[in-house]
């Protein structure tokens, strides 16, 4: 599985409106996607959630390489070029993923965590799949995956949430304007 997580700066004076219908257009043309657990279309204003900024974005959870590669060859991301230039995309391999029993995705929340140098990596990644299944049995919890940067060695994770409920305190929260979730009840759920 993969993370990928592209964002879009927007200009202060941007009407903001123009993105919730982008995402109200375009998110059910993603509601079928193969390879595809979800894909969220996400929103930082200026002012809200600790945003000092207008941002928008798209995050999604792949079930493979392939599913990613497919996006890039049939040219999806051409739809965002064509709005809003190239931006680059993060991704992330993943070491675990979950859905709870929450049903409607109203924020993300990603937390970037480095993993400290003299830190055993096999000890660290059993120590965040442990977290990332009790996080996902927590009420109100859509989804909960955690992933690896190798580059960087960092733990990516990410919980989509019905409530604000911020976890730790240097995670971005966003607004989800559309939640697209072609196979997301194919992940195992919360602990198990």
């Amino acid at each position: 599985m993969l993370i990928a997580h592209y964002t879009h700066r927007l200009p202060a004076d941007y009407d903001l409106s123009i993105i919730r219908r982008r995402a109200a257009e375009r998110g059910k043309l993603w509601d079928d996607t193969p390879r595809l657990y979800f894909k969220g279309f996400l929103l930082r204003e200026a002012g809200q959630l600790g945003a000092i900024s207008h941002s928008y974005s798209s995050l999604y959870l792949w079930q493979d390489d392939q599913g990613l590669r497919d996006f890039l060859l049939e040219n999806r991301y051409k739809t965002v070029t064509d709005s809003f230039g190239r931006a680059n995309i993060d991704t992330r391999i993943v070491l675990d993923a979950r859905r709870g029993t929450g049903q409607e995705a109203r924020y993300v929340q990603k937390e970037e965590v480095d993993i400290p140098l003299d830190q055993d990596l096999g000890a660290a990644y059993a120590l965040e799949v442990e977290r990332n299944r009790g996080i996902a049995t927590e009420n109100g919890v859509v989804a909960a995956t955690v992933g690896v940067d190798t580059a960087a060695w960092r733990f990516t994770r990410v919980i989509v949430r019905e409530t604000n409920e911020r976890t730790a305190r240097d995670a971005v929260t966003y607004e989800v304007l559309h939640l697209a979730r072609p196979l997301l009840d194919q992940l195992p759920v919360g602990g198990r």
